[in-house]
């Protein structure tokens, strides 16, 4: 048995929100919490190893269902090595569980990287684990490509999907682009997610694929689809507009604080997931970098094409989690949920990740009021720990 002590626990209260607790013990080991007990109940003899957490806050570990790559290695690579270095990177960022994600690429690499993702979920991770992926194009809008390819677009084709239906856990489709609810039902009878992105798609349109057809979420709210207008609200405002969950990139590029705000206020602590959208040049600095085949140039927190086109984030997620809750106000422990029960309830996966429970995941990040990552434990064994 292993525990963790001295820390500001982040734990469901009696009606399942997330909310701060001290005095409390965390027990776990290699397959599981164990119990959460209180200090003065607590027997440090039977313990292996006990981590003090110095006061700092005590969470489950971040999700990040919308990854493409960090530390100079993409989900399309075709090298199984590039997905075990973003394992071994993220949990420094808090991330103790991920997507890899796919973007618009010739069909043959699409498949080989989804492989790739299907080995990783069936090894034992070599740090953050791997989740499944989630498969961002080829079934998008050219109007809408954002820093796709628009040569490899498709229409959506559930023949492509099925062979990879245990892999891919979230598939991005312009609503527009489906003649029917076919490909929406047949993703969802074989629990894959389906969500609104890369989408010209207008406010009746996307409304209709909410409440229609079941699609319950949306990709990097306000990116690449059609923008909110008083006389024509777009797909953005069918995300407000609808229960729908939405996706944000919370680097202070993609959304500015006031659009984070405005969010916040629509959707709540319970329809909002944060996602980084990283490329390969997360955690690398500035300089040129790649993406789908093109050239990429990183400033800071943003990264262009040649053309100007934003090329999805350079963003860590601890870096989002502090940008969000300085910019709404919103407490720790609300902000938390959105990295970590919100992804695991849109997965379906909250009976076993997401939050610190007895019998789920024994994955942890253990930071300061910062969002500075302290220590991350996966699957009980830590995989980071600051010096």
């Amino acid at each position: 048995m292993k525990a963790i002590r001295n820390g500001r626990c982040i734990l469901p209260d009696e009606n399942g929100a997330f909310a701060l607790q001290t005095g409390k013990i965390i027990l776990y080991d290699e397959d599981a919490v164990r119990a959460v007990v209180e200090e003065k109940d607590f027997d440090a003899a039977g313990c292996e190893e006990i981590l003090d957490a110095g006061g700092r806050y005590v969470a489950p570990g971040f999700i990040n269902v919308h990854i493409h790559g960090c530390a100079g290695s993409d989900t399309m690579d075709d090298d199984p090595a590039a997905i075990r270095t973003m394992q071994q990177f993220l949990p420094q960022t808090g991330v103790t569980s991920f997507l890899p994600t796919t973007m618009t690429c010739a069909w043959a690499d699409i498949a080989a990287a989804l492989g790739h993702v299907r080995a990783a979920m069936n090894e034992p991770p070599a740090g953050a684990r791997v989740l499944g992926a989630h498969m961002e194009g080829p079934f998008i809008s050219a109007e809408k490509k954002g820093s796709q390819d628009a040569r490899h677009i498709l229409p959506p084709d559930w023949s492509r999907l099925e062979p990879y239906a245990d892999v891919v856990r979230i598939v991005t489709v312009a609503p527009e682009t489906l003649p029917d609810d076919t490909f929406a039902r047949r993703c969802q009878k074989a629990g894959i997610r389906v969500s609104i992105g890369h989408t010209a798609a207008d406010y009746e349109t996307a409304v209709r694929a909410v409440r229609e057809q079941g699609i319950g979420r949306f990709t990097h709210l306000y990116d690449a689809m059609s923008a909110f207008h008083h006389r024509a609200p777009g797909a953005v405002g069918a995300a407000f507009d609808t229960d729908a969950r939405v996706e944000l990139i919370t680097d202070n590029v993609h959304s500015c604080p006031a659009a984070q705000r405005l969010v916040w206020k629509v959707k709540g602590r319970g329809g909002i997931l944060l996602i980084t959208d990283s490329l390969r040049a997360c955690g690398v600095g500035d300089g040129p970098s790649e993406l789908g085949g093109q050239k990429v140039l990183v400033r800071g927190e943003l990264a262009t094409l040649e053309d100007g086109t934003i090329a999805g984030s350079v963003a860590a997620m601890n870096r989002c989690v502090r940008f969000f809750r300085e910019n709404t106000g919103a407490s720790v422990p609300e902000v938390i949920e959105l990295v970590t029960k919100n992804p695991a309830e849109d997965l379906g996966l909250y009976d076993q990740l997401g939050s610190i429970a007895p019998g789920k995941r024994a994955d942890f990040a253990i930071f300061d009021e910062e969002i500075r990552i302290f220590a991350a434990i996966v699957g009980g064994r830590c995989r980071w720990q600051a010096g």
